[in-house]
């Protein structure tokens, strides 16, 4: 199963890559790898965990520092990947910019009435639920994953 698979395979960083950029994400204060890592199709869901881990670890020692999920993604399954390969590298959590977005929140229960959307309580309870899956205290960064049209 994928959760058996617990050493991934290494993915070389090759030797010329240019050093990693850093901006200023707008007057937040943070600064984010001019290229983020995210997992909408593949953590959690196409890729099992050991390939998964293995090219987070690869961008991590590439110099990304900033790493995007979603409630949405694979069900939840992707903020649980993207936790686990967090912990499984021991990476403290200041040198990571680790985003969600809240929206779809079919992670999160089965009547979709106030588990999907922007009301304030799925906000906090999304978020909620997604701090636990990425096992972290915080995110930096929240999105609305779309406009509410409700």
């Amino acid at each position: 199963t994928k959760s058996d698979q617990k050493s991934p395979s290494p993915v070389p960083v090759p030797d010329d890559l240019p050093e990693m950029e850093y901006r200023k994400l707008g007057n937040s204060g943070l600064r984010v790898s001019a290229i983020s890592l995210g997992g909408w199709l593949t953590y959690g869901l196409n890729v099992n965990d050991e390939a998964g881990y293995s090219c987070i670890k690869a961008a991590y020692d590439a110099g990304i520092n900033f790493f995007d999920t979603a409630e949405g993604y694979a069900g939840g399954k992707n903020e649980i990947s993207m936790g686990n390969a967090i912990k499984h590298f021991k990476w403290k959590r200041n040198d990571l910019v680790i985003s969600t977005k809240i929206y779809w929140g079919s992670a999160n229960g089965e009547i979709k009435a106030n588990n999907v959307g922007l009301s304030r309580k799925h906000i906090v309870e999304g978020l909620n639920l997604s701090l636990e899956r990425l096992q972290l205290d915080y995110v930096d960064i929240v999105y609305a994953h779309r406009p509410d049209r409700t």
